[in-house]
Parts: C-alpha cells; structure tokens; sequence
C-alpha cells in the first residue's frame, strides 16, 4: 500500500522559500499494511525529450512537479515473489517508476521507468501523436549497502530512448529497518572526486594514440537570437557566435576531434519560457543544440544551466552523438540586466563536447522593451582591461622619472657658473 507522497522535509522548504536551490524535491514514502515505510526517496527530476509535431520534430524540458505523489500501485514487495516498488503520478497520466531488487549485501534501483502521455497538452504543446501511453526504460547504476541510504548531491543522467532525466540532490533508501532514513550512507560515484594519480613509470611502448586536431577554422559569424513566451512577450535575448568542439570515435577505431562553426544562415532559432526556465534551441547542419537558462531566487541571478547537444557524423562509429549537462553555472548576471564578453569563453559540457562562444551578450527573463539591459562584464573582459591600464601606468611613471632626472641635472649644470 503506498503512503502519502508529495510532502516535503522542513530543511527542503526552509532552502525552497530561500530560493537556495532551483529544482524543488519531494520525498515520497512508500508503506506496507502495517503502515511501516519500506522505501523512502527525495530528489528531484528534470525531464529533456523530444517528440513529433505538424511542424516537425521539437524538444522539451520540464521538471517533476511539487505536486507529483505516490501512487496506489507502489508495493513494499513480497518475500521470494515480488520486489518494491515506487511508483510516482504526475500531469495526466505520467508516471516515474523506480523498481528495487536485492542481494545479501546491496540494493539497486534496476530498472527506471518513464511513462508518458502526449496528449497532456501542458506538456506537449501541439503533439501530433495522440497514444494514450507510451513508455521508455533504461537500468541505473544506483545502488547502495543494505541499511544504509543512497546519496547523491551531483546530477545522474539517465537516458532511455528519447528521454534523458536528471536526479538531482537524490537520497534514497529500500529495505528500510525503520521508518526513517539511516545515518550510514553509500555516495554515488559522481560524488566521489577522482584521486590525485601518483607518478607512474611507463614500459617503453608506442604512444597511445590522439585524436586528429584539423586546422582551426575562422571565427564563427555573431548573430541575434530571441525567444518569448507564450503571450509573446521577449524572454531571451542573446547575440554570439558559436563553435562547437568535438571528440569521437570514427568506424575504424580512430579517435578524431572536429572544430564545427554554427552558421546563422543554416540554422533555425526557436525555444520557450516559465517564470524560472528560458529555452533556446538551435537546429542546424543535422543538429540540435539547446541552452536551458535558470534563475537564482535569492541572488536575483539568471545563469547557462544546461546545453545539449544532438549531432550525426557518418563516419562514427556511432553516428548519433549526445551530450548533455545540466549543472552549468556559466554566463551569470543579475536578473534585469545583461551578461557580456567580448573575450572567447570556453564552456566544457562533457569531456568529448565542449562550446567556443564568441562576443556573447545574452539575458533571460525580465527584458525591458525587447533591449539589452544594463551590461554586466565578464571576467576576462575586465582582466584584459587590467594590462592596458598597467602597461599605460608604468610608461607614465617612467616618463615621470626621466623627467625629473632632466630637471635635477639641468639645475646641477647651472649651479656651476656664477656672475662675477
């Protein structure tokens, strides 16, 4: 029988009306017949997928709602006949559905489960396929000792099919011994930072092989972008030039790196807004690349969230490649007012995909008049600034000192002669 899903812990409301963290979460509780918790879980989601419209294919992003619940049909299992599972309701007729196995020593959410249904027209806008239900699939790597609670503060991206979700803040526990989560814990691998590799010494072999790096192509054209919202009204505003770096593995197991400028000539601009979400996504030369913005509450701040990434190469050994990162902190400025950098910024989206953008002026949600507001710049513009004005300090101080030196040695010069 499942318990009561949706409520929220105090320490996850008090960070909410802070506006300390951008998605919200839930914790959702999962009860037997004695009303005895077997699976607790709090985190949130954010869902990115595609699907088809009369006017093509087009992407969407949205998060779990705060009023997403448990429902009826989560089970705390039975011995040697069935597992828990968590199984949660949002919208009309989506589903989010966890199911947990176990060993002596572990237990794992094996498999995640997306249901969806595109005739919600809240979250799919003019979908042309009419199902009732569809449904994707993928395992997870999330799993944790027994009776000790899973944790994960970082992002785990889980792709099924055309559906990427992102659990974020995640704390999860199954099997539970009481009704509350342990102290004890197993962090995720994305947690963990990598260690420090100590020096090695190498047998005398070839040298391992590096990706191709073609000529550096021209820096790409700056244009203009915008998007608004659904009663048209100027959500985004952004000016830049884009070049896409890339890493892959070509059919005949080389690795090759491809420099890519996007050409605003080719390329079609459209997205969308919410009152904490701006989306701008570009489609070009068999590509979609989309930046998903968000907004701090408390800092009163709009900054790059997430970019991905969909390209094909014929010559890879998997054509289609995905890259996806949805915990940027990058092109930040105060909400109102504009971000801009004249100097190149490198933004590293994956460790095979990063993004070059040039001469970048951007700014999401309260635009004023459709117009750039006040400018905010970059770092590097203001580092750069910094060696002209120092260059320009010490020829000045030189000058000064030459001078002064002229001035005492021609009064020392004068000094010698006297009037008889």
């Amino acid at each position: 029988m499942a318990g009561p899903g949706g409520a929220r812990t105090p320490q996850r409301l008090l960070l909410l009306l802070l506006g300390l963290i951008h998605v919200a979460s839930s914790i959702f509780i999962v009860k037997n017949g004695n009303e005895t918790s077997c699976i607790l879980a709090n985190f949130s989601a954010t869902f990115f997928m595609n699907y088809s419209t009369k006017s093509g294919l087009v992407n969407t992003t949205f998060e779990l709602p705060q009023n997403a619940s448990v429902l009826n049909s989560s089970s705390c299992g039975t011995e040697n006949v069935s597992n828990p599972i968590l199984v949660i309701g949002f919208g009309e007729g989506h589903t989010l559905t966890m199911n947990f196995t176990r060993s002596t020593k572990s237990y794992q959410v094996q498999l995640l489960r997306f249901t969806f249904n595109l005739s919600d027209a809240s979250f799919f806008h003019n979908a042309s396929t009419r199902s009732e239900e569809m449904s994707v699939e993928s395992k997870t790597d999330i799993q944790a000792d027994i009776d000790k609670k899973y944790r994960c503060i970082s992002g785990n991206q889980i792709t099924m099919s055309n559906v990427t979700v992102t659990l974020s803040d995640v704390t999860i526990q199954a099997y539970l011994s009481n009704n509350s989560f342990s102290k004890e814990e197993t962090r995720c691998s994305q947690d963990v930072p990598s260690p420090t590799p100590g020096p090695t010494t190498r047998p005398t072999a070839a040298p391992l092989p590096t990706p191709t790096r073609p000529p550096m192509p021209e820096t790409p054209s700056v244009s203009k972008y915008n998007v608004s919202d659904t009663n048209g009204t100027v959500c985004l505003l952004a000016s830049m030039g884009l070049q896409l770096n890339i890493t892959y593995e070509k059919k005949d197991n080389t690795s090759v790196r491809r420099i890519i400028n996007i050409n605003p000539n080719e390329t079609k601009a459209h997205g969308n807004c919410s009152s904490q979400v701006a989306v701008l996504e570009l489609d070009t030369d068999n590509s979609i690349l989309v930046f998903h913005f968000g907004m701090n509450a408390t800092t009163s701040k709009f900054f790059l969230q997430a970019i991905y990434l969909n390209k094909t190469f014929p010559d890879a050994k998997k054509p289609t490649f995905e890259a996806f990162n949805n915990s940027l902190k990058e092109l930040q400025a105060s909400v109102g007012n504009s971000y801009k950098c004249n100097a190149e910024e490198n933004v590293q989206v994956t460790d095979s995909f990063s993004l070059n953008i040039f001469r970048v002026w951007v700014q999401a949600f309260k635009v004023e008049g459709d117009k750039f507001g006040s400018v905010e710049e970059c770092l590097l513009d203001e580092n750069n600034m910094l060696i002209p004005i120092a260059v320009g300090g010490a020829l000045a101080g030189l000058v000064l000192i030459v001078l002064i030196a002229y001035l005492i040695g021609r009064k020392r010069s004068h000094a010698g002669y006297q009037t008889i």
